[in-house]
């Protein structure tokens, strides 16, 4: 119980932090919104003081000290009210989010969770076969394919599959014939236009699984109660499951833990390449635009969503080795 009042307080703590780094971090870029609507009106003319006003009180731009603005921006966090947004003005950032997060959530997060299973048992298959082919081809393959970076998989797809070949459509997420809601024909155009964002994410991440998994397992079979099991008569897929990949997994559970927390601030350069209007995609464009309440809430969507998601991976931790109970 102890031990859990301690983590629950670190993760106050850590929430804290994270929340006053939110508020300070694009108050140090230089420039505001205001800059850049002010440099088209100056082609026209010069700009006076009372236009520039007039321009950032349209805008919402944060007023008065910097510590009234932080007590502000504590109450629009505890509220989830984060004002408008300034590139999509006059829609709310709540708004832009919401529409925005359920695209990235089936899309990164569903591919998270394949590739962060099928990584997993691929990985225990190679370790406990390793020296056979079913050791070289997952493990070379996945080396393989995790070898390029995002992006590149992504234009490489998206030229051969989209503009040569146009089995799959080049951007969006939907096309805009089809009518979005809970129907079939939206799930499946929805599912059509996401395949080539998905391929890209699956074949870029499943080979790091698979190597941090087998490498992992590898050295587990090599432990005394490994052998104990075996010397012990119990059937091969029992030791190799409840005894050595029981406890190989707890690395991987570590960073599925970060991966899962990340996945909603989607992927930025696969969103991007595809025009796919994820998190990912809204966060590019408000970090170009210096759009203050859309970076705020982003930032802060995504780093309580890591926190939570290494509490929950540490709670688990405890469930599947007692050792770490102490």
């Amino acid at each position: 119980m102890l031990c859990a009042l301690r983590k629950l307080g670190l993760f106050a703590l850590t929430l804290w932090a994270a929340v006053t780094i939110n508020f300070f971090l694009p108050r140090l870029m230089p420039g505001d919104p205001a800059d850049a609507a002010l440099a088209r009106l100056a082609q026209n003319g010069p700009v006076t003081d009372a236009t520039r006003a007039a321009i950032e009180a349209q805008l919402g731009l944060p007023t008065g000290n910097l510590w009234d603005q932080y007590v502000s921006y504590l109450q629009q966090v505890v509220t989830l009210d984060f004002g408008v947004s300034f590139t999509y003005y006059p829609q709310s950032v709540s708004e832009l989010v919401a529409d925005a997060l359920p695209y990235t959530l089936i899309l990164v997060g569903l591919v998270t969770v394949i590739a962060f299973i099928g990584g997993t048992l691929l990985g225990v298959l190679a370790a406990w076969k390793r020296g056979t082919w079913l050791d070289a081809l997952p493990t070379i393959g996945g080396s393989f394919a995790s070898a390029f970076p995002y992006f590149w998989t992504a234009l490489l797809l998206l030229f051969f599959l989209g503009y040569v070949l146009r089995w799959f459509p080049s951007s969006g997420a939907y096309s805009v014939t089809s009518d979005p809601g809970l129907n079939w024909q939206f799930i499946g155009d929805a599912a059509y236009h996401a395949a080539l964002p998905a391929v890209t994410i699956l074949v870029t991440s499943l080979g790091g699984w698979i190597l941090g998994m087998r490498n992992t397992m590898i050295s587990t079979l090599g432990d005394d109660y490994v052998t104990f099991a075996e010397a012990n008569g119990l059937r091969k897929r029992t030791v190799a499951l409840r005894y050595a990949a029981r406890n190989a997994i707890l690395p991987n559970l570590t960073s599925f833990g970060l991966a899962l927390g990340g996945v909603v601030g989607g992927s930025l350069l696969v969103e991007q390449v595809f025009g796919y209007p994820g998190v990912g995609y809204l966060l590019f464009n408000a970090v170009i635009n210096q759009d203050y309440p859309l970076m705020q809430a982003m930032f802060l969507m995504i780093t309580v969503s890591v926190l939570v998601a290494n509490f929950l991976v540490d709670i688990l931790y405890g469930v599947l080795d007692p050792r770490t109970r102490r």
